[in-house]
């Protein structure tokens, strides 16, 4: 499950040096936010586990840094704004999930710029080690020869400010609101197929079923 208590990680390390195998993932909100700058009542924020503090969220990074957390899962989990419970402020009440398909790679990128991190890193954490853990990576997760062409051209350098009613979410409520990011998305390739332009959807995506046991 989702790595949201940089306590684990000590634990993480002995089980692996004991020779077990272990996957570990952690999300956006928990390398963005923190505790302690949560408003109360501000119920947008509940996820579960649930964010932690300033210190902990900066583990979690050393913990990327160090290889104990593999990746990085967008944890997307919408819900209609009233199950929020934003009228009560009832975070007992309120549904726990955050949606962050749309913005993973810039709130991601972000907080790793600001720490020294690389490009590498976040082709490493979003793309290359989900991949292989779902045992796509000779489909997925690189750019190479053999591999389907999913694509992003993205400007890293380009910064923007979160308007929930630029979301392509179904639900627009999120934490991220006046949120400034950096990297911005201009096209997205699906197996070689322009899908994303500049804000618009260009084509119907076209996946398939992937049955347990197939490829």
């Amino acid at each position: 499950m989702h790595l949201s208590s940089a306590e684990a990680i000590p634990q993480i390390q002995a089980s692996r040096a004991a020779g077990r195998q272990l996957t570990v993932e952690t999300c956006p909100h928990y390398l963005t936010f923190a505790s302690e700058e949560i408003p109360d009542r501000a119920t947008h924020f509940k996820c579960a586990p649930p964010i932690r503090e300033r210190k902990n969220r900066e583990q979690l990074w050393a913990g990327l840094r160090e290889g104990a957390i593999d990746m990085i899962a967008t944890d997307h989990s919408p819900c209609a704004p009233e199950m929020k419970r934003q009228n009560s402020g009832d975070f007992l009440d309120a549904w726990g999930g955050i949606s962050s398909l749309q913005l993973s790679l810039p709130a991601v990128w972000t907080e790793a710029k600001h720490r020294g991190f690389s490009l590498t890193h976040l082709a490493r954490w979003l793309c290359e080690a989900p991949a292989r853990l779902v045992g796509l990576d000779q489909q997925k997760g690189a750019i190479a020869p053999g591999r389907d062409a999913d694509l992003v051209i993205w400007n890293p350098d380009a910064g923007f400010t979160v308007d929930p009613a630029q979301l392509h979410h179904r639900h627009k409520l999120t934490p991220y609101a006046g949120r400034d990011l950096m990297g911005i998305v201009e096209a997205t390739f699906l197996r070689g197929v322009k899908i994303f332009d500049r804000g618009n959807f260009s084509a119907s995506p076209a996946g398939r079923v992937l049955l347990r046991g197939k490829r």
